[in-house]
């Protein structure tokens, strides 16, 4: 997903997580992000949880459950 963000894929995000866009949004989401992901392509790959915020997330809870907090 580096390489930019297309309407249908911001419209599949968004009906993922129960939400209903128009093609109009959609295409405004993905005109709106297409110039971060281009910019993130560069080192995509080489972070230690990559681009990929739930995973981030995951990782985070899990920490604090261990840690007890």
């Amino acid at each position: 997903m580096t390489d930019g963000l297309l309407a249908e894929d911001a419209a599949a995000t968004a009906r993922t997580a129960g939400l209903e866009i128009t093609e109009a949004t959609a295409a405004r989401i993905a005109t709106a992000l297409t110039p971060a992901f281009k910019g993130f392509s560069v080192i995509a790959g080489t972070l230690p949880l990559d681009l990929e915020p739930a995973t981030f997330q995951l990782v985070q809870n899990t920490a604090r459950a261990e840690d007890g907090k």
